[in-house]
């Protein structure tokens, strides 16, 4: 294969790795900082790294990793890898530096293939996953002179210049063996291949675009364990009952509210002014998603409807109360969860014109079950 062929190809793999980790690192931002130290895994990896170049394999040599990486979701996830301690290079003892210490670094982008096309269990004991990312290499390296006889028959090598540390970037991908020991503890098997520029310099015949494979196996722990809950399914026709139960309600409200308008328009100043008290709506219940304080379209409707009728009572006061799951989550963030869908309520009813002193704010963190089911309990109440 041309070299320059080579380089194209490495050059598009490195373009795709670096693509994959920037879009599973910005799919799983919100949760980085939402939940900084949830699913946080740690793997230490030992075995053998070989390179694939001048035209053959070169002798294996040690290798280690160690991984600091999140799961986003129970598919999807990223990790940052340093790695490293030597590589060999064999040219028939005609080159004097044979082996080589090099200290590298990944960026993958990691698919758990088992979840992906099986679904999620946390108690599968057996896991196929994938990675794919961009590396950088770094090693002290020489350029050589290389010299051959007028015959063709031998060669000769001489230093050229000084010996620099060099950083080389490339690109890997692998697959992974994971055996869940429990929730918390597995043992992984690993194997990696990568392309990138030869930490040997011009001494290697494929200096630009070197082929290296890696075959590892250590122990990952995940802090906290795998705590992922499959979210429950929304009953779309219950909460569209509700919206329609609170339309019927606010348009008995205004009928009445102008038959006293009426009622006060006609009467005279000798007859006794009677009022009539407006009933006013029961609390409300806006619901969220998992994890979720954002308001969907339904929770909108909800709170135009509710708006309504607050400031047609300016003289009523009116808690916003936000809760959580208890089920999923630790109990600080579920506190703050529930304070941040308590205040978008809050906020969506002052910009729908509500006097902010009509409402107390206020959230409960996660509860127990208060109607049954635990995704019920992922609401905001207005009453």
């Amino acid at each position: 294969m041309k070299k320059e062929t080579l380089n194209t190809y490495l050059n598009v793999f490195v373009l795709f790795a670096i693509a994959g980790s920037i879009m599973a690192f910005i799919s799983g931002i919100d949760s980085i900082f939402d939940n900084p130290l949830g699913l946080i895994a740690v793997s230490i990896f030992l075995g053998v790294v070989i390179a694939i170049n001048n035209d053959g394999f070169n002798k294996i040599a040690p290798h280690f990793s160690v991984s600091v990486g999140k799961l986003i979701t129970p598919t999807w996830g990223v990790r940052a890898q340093v790695n490293g301690i030597t590589q060999h290079l064999c040219l028939d003892d005609a080159y004097w530096e044979h082996n080589k210490t090099y200290v590298g670094g990944n960026i993958d982008a990691m698919i758990n293939l088992s979840t992906l096309f099986a679904g999620a269990n946390p108690n599968r004991f057996f896991e196929v996953y994938g990675f794919l990312g961009p590396q950088i290499s770094v090693a002290k390296s020489q350029n050589v002179d290389i010299t051959i006889s007028a015959d063709g028959t031998s060669q000769s090598m001489a230093p050229a210049g000084e010996a620099e540390m060099r950083a080389r970037i490339g690109a890997s991908a692998g697959l992974g063996l994971k055996f869940n020991i429990n929730t918390k503890w597995a043992i992984d098997v690993e194997a990696r291949g990568a392309i990138a520029p030869s930490i040997f310099g011009n001494i290697s015949s494929h200096r630009k675009a070197e082929g290296t494979g890696m075959l590892t196996a250590g122990v990952s722990y995940i802090f906290g364990g795998k705590k992922f809950v499959k979210a429950s399914n929304i009953d779309e026709d219950a909460i569209n009952a509700e919206i329609n139960r609170y339309r019927s309600e606010l348009a008995q409200a205004q009928a009445d509210l102008a038959n006293c308008k009426n009622a006060l328009a006609n009467a005279k100043p000798e007859v006794k002014e009677v009022t009539k008290e407006v009933e006013v709506a029961g609390p409300r219940a806006i619901f969220f998603k998992i994890g979720s304080a954002r308001l969907d379209d339904y929770g909108k409707v909800n709170i135009e409807l509710a708006a309504k009728i607050l400031k047609a009572n300016p003289d009523k006061k009116y808690k916003v109360a936000g809760y959580a799951d208890k089920a999923t989550g630790s109990a600080s963030w579920n506190q703050k969860l529930s304070e941040k869908r308590a205040q978008v309520v809050y906020d969506a009813l002052i910009a729908q014109g509500v006097d902010k002193d009509q409402l107390e704010l206020v959230g409960f963190g996660g509860t127990a079950n208060m109607f049954g089911k635990n995704f019920l309990n992922r609401v905001v109440i207005l009453e």
